[in-house]
């Protein structure tokens, strides 16, 4: 492991809103602010919102700039990328914002029943081997994860640069009769853009630059 890696590890655990419960701790029994994090940590009555596989916590930080009525929570097993995120929330004094270093299948350890208003899904891991169908983050067995902790008629956004993933997803949306709000096959090829899909990830402004569509559904699971 590199010293940068091991550095950034370090400073996460300085950051007051980051959040990294041992592995087999987490897996025996529901984190300690599961079903109050409004209440303990944020202080306030605001919709919880999460972005899951955070990466950088691009979005999380961005729309929480934009939606300070709005508490965000950003989720990925990568320490080292979601230190910046950390890092940036903290040195702006933003009260809005979290991070959990944890595996996505952990999330119901984390959120009760009817916490969650909205989950963003920003540019996963397509997996594009059929073995790992599975492992999609729009996969049934992540949905019903979901289904777990949103509030009725909460909405799930996924944001993606992969034709598969965005093609798989809106067919596990009509077998399963979810409803579409919106979905849009080339964001940046539109004249008038939702601000909300003006944040950039690290990946998107990669793959933007090599010439890739980018792909967005708006759906609900009720």
């Amino acid at each position: 492991m590199s010293r940068n890696k091991l550095e950034k590890f370090a400073e996460n655990k300085t950051f007051s809103n980051f959040f990294e419960p041992d592995y087999d701790t987490i897996k025996g029994k529901d984190f300690l602010l599961k079903g109050i994090w409004n209440k303990v940590f944020f202080n306030n009555n605001n919709p919880l919102v999460l972005e899951l596989g955070c990466g950088r916590g691009e979005y999380t930080v961005g729309l929480a700039e934009k939606y300070p009525n709005m508490n965000f929570i950003g989720i990925d097993r990568k320490g080292a990328r979601m230190w910046k995120g950390c890092k940036t929330s903290v040195e702006k004094g933003m009260k809005n914002v979290a991070f959990i270093r944890s595996q996505i299948g952990h999330i119901t350890h984390y959120f009760d029943k009817e916490e969650v208003s909205e989950i963003w899904l920003t540019f996963p891991d397509p997996q594009p081997k059929r073995s790992k169908v599975n492992k999609r983050l729009t996969s049934p067995l992540f949905l019903d994860f979901y289904r777990n902790i949103l509030k009725t008629n909460g909405f799930i956004h996924l944001k993606t640069d992969n034709e598969l993933l965005f093609e798989y997803t809106l067919g596990i949306i009509d077998g399963l009769h979810y409803k579409i709000v919106d979905k849009k096959s080339d964001i940046h090829s539109l004249k008038q853009i939702d601000e909300n899909l003006l944040i950039e990830t690290y990946y998107e402004k990669m793959w933007k630059e090599q010439g890739h569509k980018i792909y967005y559904i708006k759906f609900q699971l009720g």
